[in-house]
């Protein structure tokens, strides 16, 4: 196991959508650990370097709100972008007076985690690419809250507030055994031209979600 982190997020508001719901957005209960890694990666990624989730630690009860938001029915296929770099003459844009629709969502309020992860070095390291040189980068850049873009809980316009935790970690406010039944793991990125979504059968313990050992399915 490559050197470990624990940085703790919360935000108003979460959307960590489930993907069999295809007309309203529908979240998880809590944060999946695709957008957990996501949220590391926002704030230190590199070629040389793969986050790997940990833990997940869910600090705040799980509370649920209903919401309805604009959102737009069409977006701009990769063909009329195509054909446009070869001289073709199709609008590039999207219409939002047109397209508009409103959708409900049923999202998270008031969400606190603790992510637990670590790193591990990749085949594109280099030569100069060393497990402590990349660990002190990512510590001092979550201490002094920089990031590549604003990380956030599922959607943009949801953003996540994260800080370092290096004392104790925080009780969590859950107890007992809680099964959220399957789960979005990741995205199998192994064939580029057969991208596939991994699962896993969440069971919260006391507020802990461990996925060191956890089965995936494809």
């Amino acid at each position: 196991m490559g050197f470990g982190i624990k940085l703790e997020v919360w935000g108003d508001y979460a959307l960590f959508t489930r993907p069999e719901m295809k007309v309203e957005r529908v979240s998880y209960d809590v944060i999946t650990p695709s957008a957990a890694r996501g949220i590391i990666e926002a704030i230190y990624w590199k070629p040389a370097i793969v986050w790997k989730i940990d833990k997940i630690h869910v600090l705040s009860p799980i509370e649920f709100t209903n919401i309805r938001r604009n959102e737009v029915s069409s977006k701009i296929s990769a063909r009329t972008v195509e054909s446009v770099m070869n001289g073709g003459d199709k609008p590039l844009y999207i219409n939002t007076n047109a397209d508009r629709q409103q959708r409900a969502s049923m999202i998270l309020k008031n969400v606190r985690y603790v992510i637990e992860a670590h790193f591990e070095l990749t085949d594109k390291a280099g030569e100069t690419d060393t497990v402590e040189k990349h660990y002190n980068i990512a510590l001092r850049r979550m201490r002094t809250g920089q990031c590549y873009h604003n990380p956030c809980l599922g959607c943009r316009e949801f953003p996540a507030n994260f800080k370092l935790v290096e004392d104790e970690l925080p009780k969590s406010s859950l107890i007992g055994e809680t099964d959220l039944g399957f789960m979005l793991y990741d995205m199998d990125f192994t064939c580029s031209e057969d991208i596939r979504p991994m699962f896993f059968r969440a069971i919260m313990r006391d507020g802990i979600i461990d996925l060191k050992d956890c089965e995936v399915f494809k």
